[in-house]
């Protein structure tokens, strides 16, 4: 009893000693992480909103401890939007077994304080900003198991360190820029089973020690520098199943035995190398294969007609070699045979290697795996066998560049699944068949280059997927379709060198993300329509020889994207437009050859058309005294006598401190209208012709002479803020041209009246969409709508040729809609012109709409286009969540951005519009296309300026969202 009652305090003191160390220790790290969310950049406030001294560290979000010492053992931050240097405190979380914080957006060095952790086993930097060289200290981490570098800026040679770590078993730096030669020393890492260098620049030859590494998995050392032979040890690892060397500079030949030293092998990639010698035939034993290529080398022989033992293929590429092939008929593809035994067989390519012979027709004879078939340049011969149409699962098949002959097949209007035919540069006749107009998937038609004949299918244009036409130098006759100008979304129409007559419609303007129009080289005439002017996204414009006539129109001036414009061999009169000077992206503007041939033409000298007359007749010159003697002094004067009224006026009124001079100034390019068209368009500005009224003034719908509706902007000019507002959407919508973008069509500026004629809008804005009960926009009308305004942006902030245009009032209001739901952005009342600079701020004393505004906007009055980038992601949230940002549940510390983020990933039900996702049709897509739809509204809305993401990212960020979604949602139907 004694023994236990003087036992029982010292436990107690054990126990109390114990605790106050593991107390201690529990601080230790505690303060160490502390110090580590003040360092980082915290850019979603997750750190900040989770990290707090109230809780035990254990619970911390991205922090597992062990169980016995309470010690952090584990740090995993990956995704979390965390940013800057990554901080020494880390070196003091002395229990550390696993760091992992990849796809985050830190930068500069490695410290080197995290050679302390000698208990780390797993190491993860991936996908940041780093730099630098690999640290020396990295041979001190003993225990190391896995350490990934992949997708940084890590620069210079691998260090001898490294090869310390005798338990390393994986090594991941692939996508960075290492460079020097590979150390003999990575042979010393024997329980290494994955090895990853590929794209860096590593130098000279493979060192032969790698055979040493006996339990290696995969190796992947493609594009890089390395060159010589590739080391034979590497082939006598047979634990090998994923060997990657490709686009390097390897010579020499395969070993004979590689399909027997390498059994296990899955993936062999030698492609874009200087590799010689046949294909060994010992390769079609390794049957394990699932990918294989060997493109872009100098490979000669027979193709092997063994292929079919690899039951696994998936992947088979050998294009550009100089393989024939081994037939017992001299015209005939024998190892095609073979491999149609490989059942998983979806990806075949063989082109740009001499093949000859023709294409048979057990082609037919492949599974419905087969996905992707390219055999051009291969001196094909003979005719495209019917039974291709048997190969159902088939989404691209190219044939380009051979010798084929005879019609296009019927059959390959059964291919339901083809997204691409291309058969460019061959000698096929006959005439381009309907059945092609089944194929509802089609994204690019290639049949140029051929004998083709008769008719354009009108049909072609229910190919609404259709991105890509070629059709030029054929023996096409008849005029275009019209229906082919419905082609809203299609990027390239090229129907040059054919027979092609009539005119060029007027509703071209309908093809509104064009980027190639060649219809040169036909038989077409009539006048140049001047809603070509529309197609702001054409980049090649050629319609050459052929027999237009009539002006070029002024609006070819709008054709703000135009790279190249070639109008030669027409005849085409009058003045060149000297609105073409303003198409800063012409590359071709200085070139006569552009006009040569239109004798009728005039324009600059440096064109080498004539000059356009001036009339210097003795007649002109006499009236022209007569006007200065006679006419001139009292236009003078009354000029003179209304200035002085005008200005005795402006006195007695403050808000019109403006002149008219200014005005005339900046409304030069634009239709003048009077104060009585405007009363007689609005009906006396009737109400009932109301649209709405905002800060500045009131929109009133209106119907002018020609009949045309128009939207007139009334601004109130009692409101001395209005007379800024009028100019600045004056300044600013003078020059800019974008389909996503309000036009101002004609305007009124007189000292007591503003008003601006726009184009009417029958859709209304997209505030009424969100929110009236009588409309709706399912997640496609929505996602487009936003990429509309992503693009109208990217031109403002980056697109615009003089200085970048910042809008500084993005909301739903302001997005009006078309009567396609084509979104225009509005009202730049309050909008500002930066410097020359696209990174240049400003500050302004007026503010935008509360819930809209970025946090420096608002606070400190400062403006750049990472503003309207802030806004831009309010209203991708407000989108597709139809939550205001300035709704009532938003109070306090709580506001759209913090609700939204603290709902992801887990909470994305309860932050969408239950509208959106009522259906069950593809209800996975939706919730993945809005997840990453957020995702980018985070990125847009960050608390600091400089992590926000810019206008040209974010706006192709959405274009990918939506294909992705639009390919998940197919699937899924």
């Amino acid at each position: 009893m004694r023994l236990s009652f003087f036992f029982v305090p010292m436990l107690l003191q054990y126990s109390i000693a114990n605790l106050a160390t593991t107390t201690l220790n529990n601080l230790t790290d505690q303060s160490a992480l502390l110090a580590f969310k003040a360092h980082v950049g915290d850019y979603r406030s997750v750190l900040a909103n989770n990290w707090s001294i109230s809780h035990p560290i254990c619970s911390w979000v991205g922090i597992s401890c062990d169980s016995r010492h309470q010690r952090v053992k584990a740090l995993n931050l990956s995704g979390m939007g965390l940013g800057g240097t990554i901080p020494p405190h880390l070196g003091n979380l002395s229990f550390l077994m696993s760091l992992d914080v990849t796809l985050n957006n830190f930068y500069g060095h490695l410290p080197n304080e995290l050679g302390k952790l000698g208990r780390l086993k797993f190491i993860s930097f991936s996908f940041n900003k780093l730099s630098g060289s690999i640290p020396t200290w990295i041979g001190v981490l003993s225990k190391l198991q896995i350490m990934s570098l992949r997708n940084n800026n890590i620069t210079g040679p691998i260090p001898n360190s490294l090869f310390n770590l005798s338990k390393l078993e994986m090594l991941q730096a692939s996508f960075n820029v290492i460079d020097g030669n590979i150390p003999s020393g990575i042979g010393n890492l024997s329980n290494l089973f994955d090895l990853d260098l590929r794209h860096n620049n590593l130098q000279d030859q493979i060192p032969t020690e790698i055979g040493n590494l006996q339990n290696l998995e995969s190796l992947a050392l493609g594009t890089n520098n390395l060159s010589g032979l590739i080391p034979p040890a590497i082939f006598n690892i047979s634990t090998i199943r994923v060997l990657n060397l490709h686009s390097n500079q390897f010579s020499g030949r395969l070993p004979s035995t590689i399909g027997h030293s390498l059994p296990n092998i899955e993936y062999l990639t030698l492609a874009i190398n200087n590799l010689i010698g046949t294909i060994p035939d010992s390769l079609t034993n390794a049957s394990k294969l699932i990918g294989l290529d060997l493109g872009s080398n100098s490979f000669s022989g027979h193709i092997p007609n063994t292929f079919g033992n690899l039951r696994h293929l998936n992947v088979l590429s050998i294009r550009t070699n100089n393989l024939t092939t081994e037939s017992s008929s001299a015209d005939q593809w024998s190892f095609l045979s073979s491999l149609t035994n490989c059942r998983k067989l979806s990806y075949l390519v063989l082109d740009s290697n001499p093949l000859g012979g023709i294409l048979p027709p057990l082609i037919g004879n492949f599974s419905a795996s087969l996905q992707s078939f390219y055999a051009y340049e291969c001196k094909l011969g003979g005719s495209i066998p019917k039974e291709i149409g048997n190969l159902r699962g088939l989404i691209l098949l190219t044939l380009d560049f051979n010798d084929l002959n005879g019609t296009i097949p019927t059959s390959v209007g059964t291919l339901q699944q083809l997204q691409g035919l291309s058969l460019e540069d061959n000698n096929l006749e006959g005439s381009i068949p309907y059945d092609l107009c089944h194929l509802e998937l089609m994204y690019g038609i290639r049949l140029n280059g051929n004998k083709l004949s008769g008719h354009i299918p009108p049909c072609l244009a229910s190919l609404t997927s259709l991105r890509e036409l070629r059709l030029g130098s054929n023996k096409l006759t008849s005029s275009i379709p019209s229906s082919l100008w419905s082609l809203e979304y299609i990027l390239e129409i090229n129907l040059s060198s054919n027979s092609l007559n009539d005119s060029l419609p007027s509703n071209v303007q309908k093809l509104k993300v064009l980027r190639v129009l060649d219809l040169s080289r036909n038989q077409l005439s009539g006048n140049i329509p001047s809603t070509i002017g529309a197609l702001v996204d054409l980049e090649t414009l050629s319609l050459a020889s052929n027999q237009f006539q009539g002006p070029i129109p002024e609006s070819v001036g709008s054709l703000i994207s135009l790279e190249s414009l070639d109008l030669s061999g027409n005849n085409f009169s009058g003045k060149i437009p000297k609105s073409l000077e303003a198409l800063s992206h012409l590359k071709q503007f200085n070139s006569a050859e552009s006009f040569f041939g239109n004798y009728a033409l005039c324009g600059p000298p440096k064109l080498r058309v004539p000059p356009c007359k001036q009339d210097n007749s003795k007649r002109t010159k006499k009236v022209a005294l007569i006007v200065l003697k006679y006419i001139l002094p009292p236009i003078v004067s009354t000029v003179l006598i209304v200035i002085t009224i005008i200005m005795y006026r402006r006195c007695r009124n403050r808000s019109t401190r403006k002149s008219d001079h200014e005005d005339f100034l900046s409304l030069a390019t634009w239709r003048r209208t009077s104060y009585l068209d405007i009363q007689r368009a609005t009906d006396e500005f009737n109400e009932c012709n109301l649209l709405g009224t905002g800060s500045f003034g009131s929109v009133y719908k209106g119907t002018i002479s020609d009949g045309t509706d128009v939207a007139i902007k009334v601004f109130n000019l009692q409101l001395e803020r209005a007379f800024r507002s009028f100019d600045s959407e004056c300044e600013v919508l003078q020059n800019v041209r974008h389909r996503n973008l309000i036009k101002i069509l004609s305007s009124c500026s007189n000292p007591d009246f503003k008003a601006l004629v726009l184009e009417f809008m029958p859709n209304g804005s997209l505030e009424k969409w969100l929110y009236s009960h009588n409309y709706f926009l399912d997640i496609l009308e929505r996602l487009n709508i936003m990429i509309d305004v992503g693009s109208a942006l990217e031109y403002l902030h980056h697109g615009h040729s003089s200085a970048p245009i910042i809008h500084c009032d993005l909301k739903p209001p302001n997005i009006l809609l078309d009567e396609n739901m084509v979104a225009h952005v509005s009202d730049f009342g309050i909008s500002k012109l930066l410097g020359e600079e696209e990174d240049s701020v400003t500050q302004t004393m007026t503010m935008a709409t509360i819930g809209y505004m970025a946090p420096e906007y608002g606070s400190e009055g400062i403006v750049s286009a990472k503003c309207d980038v802030y806004s831009y992601g309010v209203l991708l949230m407000e989108t597709f969540t139809r939550k205001r940002p300035t709704d009532e549940m938003f109070t306090g510390e709580t506001s759209l951005r913090t609700w939204v983020k603290e709902s992801l990933p887990h909470g994305l039900s309860e932050v969408v519009d239950a509208n959106l996702v009522r259906e069950e049709q593809a209800f996975s897509a939706k919730m993945d296309c809005i997840l990453s739809i957020m995702d980018l509204a985070l990125d847009c809305c960050m608390e600091s300026p400089d992590m926000r993401i810019n206008m040209t990212d974010a706006a192709a960020k959405l274009k990918r969202i939506k294909v992705k979604f639009l390919d998940d949602a197919a699937a899924t139907n």
